[in-house]
């Protein structure tokens, strides 16, 4: 299997800053066709329309809102690559006050956003046969104590991408999980691990790498590398074996 993203048409939702924002950069920088910004916020784009004018069309989505995207799907039935890229952390331990509010919240957006757009977009991946990116974190397969309502959320999400994945084999639609570490971007202010953050701009490099070798996981940052390291054998003879070897 191999991909170029030269002429293709990309979905990006929380395409407006962080990892989102370098994503659509360097895709239009590599020859992507068209990227369709998908934001809460359609003047926090303006930048990115400014830049790349017709290369980018921005559409208003709220991921927990289900009529939002099913009406950005209808817009966007082109799509070759859909990156749901948009979602939310908060430093909460497992007994906070706050912990269940806030646990509701983040599945609200990281994990029910994920599979509302992987539905809406459903017929169109199928029919252009393209690729579904879904950014997971380390965190899907590590609790880190005071953001424990963050990793649950995105332990969620890493078994949904696995169950997409398998869902979207059959119809020649590829699926990639990936997992940054630690990387420049206001989430990463917001934990406090600034200091050891890698640039983002690895993400989108990683991202095309592994959609050209066919890959299922991404570990693209120094830390995601270290996770991996360990996480490796484990993916490869239990997450990566087909449920048929198995029985």
């Amino acid at each position: 299997m191999s991909f170029n993203i030269s002429n293709k048409v990309v979905f990006i939702t929380g395409a407006n800053r962080g990892i989102g924002k370098c994503i659509t950069e360097h895709f239009i920088d590599q020859g992507a066709k068209k990227v369709y910004l998908a934001v809460r916020n359609p003047n926090s784009t303006k930048a990115l329309e400014e830049r790349y004018g017709e290369k980018v069309e921005t559409i208003q989505v709220d991921i927990t809102d289900e009529a939002s995207i099913l009406e950005a799907a209808k817009k966007a039935t082109d799509v070759d690559v859909v990156i749901n890229n948009a979602g939310i952390i908060s430093t909460v331990a497992p007994l906070d006050d706050n912990a269940l509010d806030t646990l509701k919240e983040e599945m609200e957006v990281n994990v029910y956003g994920l599979m509302r757009v992987a539905k809406a977009f459903e017929a169109a991946l199928i029919a252009n046969q393209g690729s579904l990116v879904q950014l997971n974190s380390v965190a899907s397969i590590k609790n880190y104590v005071n953001m424990t309502t963050y990793c649950t959320s995105k332990a969620a999400s890493y078994s949904v991408t696995q169950g997409l994945r398998d869902h979207f084999k059959p119809h020649n639609v590829s699926v990639l999980s990936v997992h940054p570490g630690v990387v420049a971007t206001d989430m990463a202010d917001l934990t406090g691990l600034s200091d050891i953050a890698s640039s983002p701009q690895i993400v989108p490099i990683e991202i095309l790498s592994a959609l050209d070798k066919g890959e299922f996981h991404v570990f693209p940052d120094a830390i995601a590398k270290q996770r991996e390291a360990g996480f490796k054998s484990y993916a490869d003879n239990v997450i990566m074996k087909d449920f048929a070897e198995e029985r």
